[in-house]
């Protein structure tokens, strides 16, 4: 049997940990937390991650995501 626990580490996500799988892309990982990859902004360990780098971005362990996300309204 296989631990796949060396498969998993945790990411903070808006000072939460959260699990990631290793080899996840950004895009994927947001999706998985019910996001809308069309109404958020993300900070990448302390820089605003241009949305062109997104789809090329792999999770690695303890990366720190800031996620807001945009609400309209009037």
């Amino acid at each position: 049997m296989v631990d796949s626990s060396f498969d998993r580490f945790s990411v903070l996500v808006n000072g939460e940990s959260q699990i990631c799988r290793s080899g996840t892309l950004l895009p994927a990982f947001i999706e998985s937390l019910g996001l809308n990859l069309r109404l958020i902004a993300i900070e990448y360990n302390g820089e605003i991650l241009p949305r062109q780098l997104w789809a090329t971005t792999h999770l690695h362990p303890h990366d720190r995501l800031e996620i807001v996300t945009i609400v309209g309204g009037g």
